[in-house]
């Protein structure tokens, strides 16, 4: 058996890995990549033609975890591609998006007499339509055969709404194999969704590093941070707060947050601006999977349910919306994708907000090399957005504790919920200091055999 890291092996983005036995080959996950040479690994080839593909297996809807599904299909592959029925509902709104997004692009490519490849897009929305008929769903818990030779268990990996751990028991040459891909863990007691299953036994395992060499703050320090850089400029300083956020997860978390703290008190009468269809589209799905929640979600729900007076949420679905949130000087916390700041609505806002001194600007997630978000995050002067150069004299905060993945100590802990080590354990979706430390971690706290895969090696499994 054969196993190839086609993505997410040395960086955060682009998880995929292909899994070959004699007589079979599936994909754990197929996701895009961002930041820095997207454009051209994106377009990559497979090693395998992708009709010779015989399914996939997703942990979740986030794009750099399903963005390039649309592209396998319209490329030949016509097997299955498995997932939990809240991740299906979601791939319908985020699949299509990003088909949108892709033609815009190319649109633009055209335009300014760009490569040849720039101005075809990955894929259309009718591929991503078509991608979409060959989802098949299944509820945590439940065992499910997508081959003669496997058999597969999602359980919750309490990262976002429908994301799942991925256990694999392949059956080669009359032998059995375990193999446990972590997906995106979230942390525990965050917000929104349970907390993270535990594994107990694996041959194989991947596991995810994104904040594998630090830990956030805890949840109360983290509230503290937030409401003070919401207080910050929306009171002391009279401005606006700009939060670049995922539409499907991290937006659903940060209005918890905030109407957790208007609750309590702690910040003030704000209007809040969701601008993002999908982000729209994504918490009518959430509200749909009641079952999903944490206790303290359905408690804030209840409370929210009772009329009490909150803050005022307003959701921008049309683009003559966004575009008047850009006219609004003060007093506005705007809540807008990508998460980080490489598309979408959020630049406008940017471009808006960023110069001004008495605005803040607030990263609620992880930024990844040679996005817009992470050079602002790492103290740019002055960024370039839409053919002009943007000087940056608003506050930056950036508050760890917000995102949905574990840190160091929750990924230590949740790995120590193994009853035996992995005969080999994976260390991905991290950027090599991530991913290095955490792999020291593991050696040096469970002592167990471990490694930081590059991307494109193939290993062979014992």
């Amino acid at each position: 058996m054969k196993l190839t890291f086609l993505g997410a092996a040395g960086e955060v983005t682009g998880s995929r890995y292909l899994v070959e036995t004699g007589n079979l080959r599936f994909l754990i996950d197929c996701g895009m990549f961002q930041g820095r040479d997207a454009e051209r690994k994106n377009r990559r080839s497979l090693p395998v033609r992708p009709a010779e593909i015989d399914f996939v297996l997703l942990s979740h809807a986030h794009i750099d975890h399903s963005g390039l599904l649309p592209k396998l299909v319209a490329d030949g592959f016509r097997g299955r591609i498995h997932a939990t029925p809240a991740t299906r509902e979601l791939l319908g709104v985020m699949l299509p998006d990003s088909a949108h997004l892709q033609e815009k692009e190319a649109g633009k490519a055209r335009r300014r007499g760009g490569r040849q490849s720039e101005a075809e897009p990955l894929y259309t929305l009718a591929q991503a339509q078509a991608s979409l008929h060959c989802i098949q769903a299944h509820e945590y818990g439940d065992h499910f055969s997508p081959h003669a030779d496997v058999r597969c268990t999602f359980r919750d990996a309490g990262h976002i709404l429908g994301s799942a751990i991925i256990e694999i028991e392949v059956n080669s040459g009359g032998r059995r194999t375990k193999l446990v891909f972590s997906g995106d863990l979230g942390q525990p007691g965050h917000p929104v969704v349970r907390d993270p299953e535990r594994v107990e036994s694996a041959d194989l395992l991947l596991v995810e590093s994104t904040y594998g060499n630090r830990d956030h703050k805890s949840l109360m320090q983290t509230l503290d941070e937030f409401a003070f850089a919401l207080n910050d400029a929306l009171s002391s300083r009279h401005g606006n707060v700009v939060i670049p956020a995922f539409a499907v997860g991290r937006t659903q978390d940060i209005l918890y947050f905030i109407l957790q703290l208007y609750r309590q008190k702690r910040v003030p009468k704000m209007d809040v601006y969701v601008d993002s269809p999908m982000a729209l589209a994504a918490t009518r799905i959430m509200l749909n999977h009641p079952e999903l929640y944490d206790r303290e979600t359905r408690g804030l729900a209840q409370w929210i349910s009772t009329g009490k007076d909150g803050p005022r949420l307003h959701f921008s679905e049309s683009l003559e919306d966004s575009m008047r949130i850009n006219d609004i000087r003060s007093g506005a916390v705007i809540i807008s994708a990508s998460g980080m700041c490489d598309g979408g609505r959020v630049r406008h806002h940017l471009r808006y907000n960023l110069s001004r001194p008495e605005c803040s600007v607030v990263f609620s997630g992880f930024q990844a090399a040679g996005t817009l978000g992470r050079r602002i995050v790492d103290g740019a002067k002055s960024v370039r957005m839409f053919g002009e150069s943007i000087p940056v004299r608003s506050r930056i905060f950036t508050i760890g504790g917000l995102s949905a993945h574990a840190d160091r100590t929750a990924l230590t802990a949740w790995l120590s919920g193994f009853r035996h080590a992995p005969r080999q354990t994976y260390v991905v979706h991290g950027e090599p200091l991530a991913a290095q430390t955490l792999c020291g971690e593991i050696r040096t706290r469970l002592g167990w055999q471990t490694e930081v895969p590059v991307g494109g090696q193939t290993v062979e499994l014992p």
